[in-house]
């Protein structure tokens, strides 16, 4: 046993020389004298190919050569003494005109709504536009019934076109203030409200004219349509004298 430890140790001790050595081999200065070596005159000549040219400029867009020549534009008019503050004003500028053109294209849209909002109107072409009770009943004093009486006339809606006048009747009392105005009112209260007025039974007669056609949904012929319109166009005419 005390032999195989004496041979263990004896390589160890043989490692750690032969280790030594290299090290400090390792860390020796090469004093070895380098040999100076110069370029060839004229050797850049060489590569001034086009294969030798790594950096490209991509091709610029439409935008951005309307940038461009929009900051080259205003650096000769402002009189700028750098292309970055050309930049930075044509950035800015930029910017307020795409502001201005959303509130161009909002403000059209909104008129566009409001415009077809206020529009009581029907149409004869095929756009013609959809108006419902309720809407004509809460628009009265915006209403064109002239023109919705003639369009139903011509469609040969009289049922309609006696409906409109009723309406038209009722915007013209409100105006002159001898009714007060209210869709949930029935006949009877604006009767009511024109008692002892020289008008009272003209309007009673229109308004059973009216129930009689409207909400008994009997149809009427042009000759029936005329004898109750002219009752209607009596009256409204009367008050807008």
């Amino acid at each position: 046993m005390k032999k195989y430890l004496l041979f263990y140790i004896l390589c160890l001790s043989l490692y750690q020389v032969s280790f030594s050595r290299e090290t400090v081999d390792s860390l020796r200065i090469d004093t070895t004298p380098v040999e100076k070596r110069e370029f060839s005159p004229g050797f850049s000549e060489k590569y001034n190919g086009p294969e030798y040219q790594y950096e490209t400029n991509p091709p610029s867009g439409w935008f951005t050569r309307f940038k461009e020549w929009l900051a080259r534009l205003l650096s000769d008019l402002f009189r700028l003494d750098s292309a970055q503050k050309a930049a930075d004003i044509t950035d800015i500028s930029l910017k307020i005109f795409y502001i201005l053109l959303i509130m161009a294209v909002i403000f059209f849209i909104v008129r566009a709504i409001m415009n077809r909002e206020g529009q009581w109107i029907f149409r004869k072409s095929s756009d013609r536009k959809i108006i419902t009770a309720r809407d004509i009943e809460n628009n009265i004093h915006i209403t064109d019934f002239n023109q919705l009486v003639s369009d139903a006339v011509s469609d040969k809606n009289y049922r309609e076109a006696i409906r409109y006048y009723y309406l038209w009747l009722l915007k013209e009392l409100s105006g002159k203030e001898l009714i007060a105005y209210d869709t949930e009112k029935t006949n009877t209260d604006y009767l009511r409200e024109l008692k002892n007025h020289t008008l009272q039974p003209e309007f009673g007669y229109a308004s059973y004219l009216y129930n009689y056609i409207w909400y008994g949904k009997f149809d009427i012929d042009q000759a029936q349509y005329s004898n109750a319109a002219r009752t209607f166009s009596d009256l409204i005419n009367s008050l807008a004298r």
